[in-house]
């Protein structure tokens, strides 16, 4: 069916005119489109696929929202393009519905300039629960990135990589900052019932992984005050439960550096998904070897004294904490420099003014399923039926779902879903939000006998029909994240 320029209604802040050629997105009774009003003998205009319309003089070309359309529309507006971060205070903004950057970039803007946002931001694991891939992950982010005129910068991580083939999918989908999870490697230590088990382990090493190779044995390493020694018990301890773990890392970045030639791209390492938190010793041990191996990052995600659950606040000794941050950030400043990560960060409010004050902004804020939960809540406020079918189903599948997550919600002390009357107050009470958290795989992929989708095409109709409720609802949410990562005052 043909489109009449009467059928367009444009998103005001996605309008940018360059080098004569405006560029917006409109809704329309088919959907979102990209509009382009050019001349008639722009050569550009091949560039894209869509219905052409002869418009004032020039083409109007209605196009939909493709891959093709997209990289036709980066080639000609530069700052759609993901850059790095480097060493700036940064944010990553996971998006597990693949319509949140909006509100991610509408909260980043009250902080212009003070941290770098990573727009496009999943794990392969969250991909492979939601149904999605690389691809689309990225050109979800960077289509949300158009629509508010983001010219600023951003970010594209490519998130826990655990194999070789996840970091070419990445790659081939233009990511540029790469997050290795080498936690399948490292080792549980107090599985070694004697020191004869350690030995001999040691033994099985490779030479270049034993301790002797990494000049440590012995060694006493002055990091601002704290004196961190490495006699062969804890030295071997070390290699024990990170050796094979930092070589993985090593042959990740050597697979991605031949990957890159001489494209420039940024790693991130994840130690955090441990079951003991990472000593002041073990992470000079990961770090002094990462250099030795020739590997270069610019974030280090250490497993940090305490509890980091999903979606709920930091659960632990926030001293403790703040004793511990102090050294693994001086051990950063002195190895690197490079930032510290917090995983599981979102809605970690009790400690993230702790986290910049001991990094002094080396500091990478990781979030993910709290934007989801975002969307919950919009629900909650716009279909309270569908908000309950939802979390009904959630309940059904907790139990499952969060055996690969660090959660300690109980159902019996969450609320049944008969007696829920407002649905915002589910999403603020500890157990409630765990159980939404953690199954969100499969209330997004749960199909009907039709094979349609239960409750993901429900979602997204009011998501879509309501999305400034929700877009709002984002912005609030992450100026709240990110006000204690801001320098600015006033805020």
């Amino acid at each position: 069916m043909r489109l009449s320029t009467s059928n367009l209604t444009f998103l005001p802040r996605s309008l940018v005119s360059w080098q004569g050629v405006e560029y917006g997105l409109a809704t329309t009774d088919w959907g979102f489109k990209l509009v382009i009003h050019s001349r008639k003998d722009d050569k550009n205009i091949r560039l894209f696929d869509g219905e052409a319309n002869d418009f004032n003089g020039g083409t109007l070309l209605v196009c939909p929202l493709t891959h093709r359309n997209l990289i036709g529309l980066q080639s000609q507006l530069d700052w759609l393009k993901p850059r790095l971060v480097g060493l700036s205070t940064s944010a990553g903004m996971g998006d597990r519905l693949g319509i949140a950057t909006p509100g991610h970039v509408r909260a980043v803007r009250h902080f212009r300039g003070e941290i770098s946002p990573v727009f496009a931001q999943q794990s392969i694991r969250e991909m492979t629960r939601t149904g999605r891939n690389p691809q689309q992950v990225m050109d979800d982010a960077i289509w949300g990135v158009f629509e508010e005129n983001w010219q600023d910068g951003f970010g594209a991580d490519a998130d826990h990589l655990k194999t070789e083939a996840d970091i070419s999918a990445c790659f081939d989908a233009g990511y540029t900052w790469y997050t290795f999870d080498p936690g399948e490697y490292v080792n549980d230590f107090d599985v070694f019932e004697s020191s004869q088990q350690v030995d001999e382990y040691i033994e099985g090493l490779p030479f270049e992984l034993r301790p002797k190779a990494t000049g440590l044995l012995d060694a006493i390493i002055d990091i601002g005050g704290y004196q961190a020694s490495f006699p062969k018990p804890v030295l071997f301890k070390a290699v024990v439960k990170y050796g094979r773990a930092v070589a993985h890392v090593a042959a990740m970045y050597q697979k991605l550096a031949d990957l890159a030639g001489n494209k420039p791209f940024e790693v991130e390492i994840s130690m955090d998904e441990t079951n003991d938190p990472t000593s002041p010793e073990e992470h000079i041990y990961i770090a002094s070897e990462l250099r030795r191996l020739g590997v270069k990052w610019i974030s280090f995600a250490p497993r940090f004294v305490g509890r980091f659950e999903k979606g709920v606040d930091y659960l632990g000794d926030v001293d403790a904490f703040t004793n511990s941050l102090a050294i693994h950030a001086a051990i950063s400043r002195q190895f690197g420099p490079y930032k510290l990560s917090l995983h599981s960060g979102s809605d970690k409010f009790n400690i993230y003014s702790a986290f910049m004050r001991a990094t002094g902004g080396l500091a990478h804020l990781k979030t993910a399923g709290t934007s989801y939960l975002e969307a919950l809540r919009t629900i909650a406020k716009v279909d309270i039926n569908l908000f309950k079918d939802i979390y009904t189903f959630a309940r059904q599948c907790y139990e499952r779902d969060r055996s690969s997550y660090h959660v300690s919600a109980r159902l019996e002390r969450a609320a049944m879903p008969e007696a829920i009357m407002d649905g915002s107050a589910l999403l603020d009470q500890f157990d409630g939000r765990e159980i939404l958290h953690v199954t969100f795989g499969s209330v997004l992929t749960e199909e009907n006998l039709d094979g349609s989708k239960k409750f993901y095409d429900r979602m997204m109709a009011q998501l879509k029909d309501h999305r400034e409720i929700y877009f709002n609802n984002l912005e609030k949410h992450f100026i709240r994240h990110l006000q204690p990562f801001s320098k600015m005052t006033g805020k």
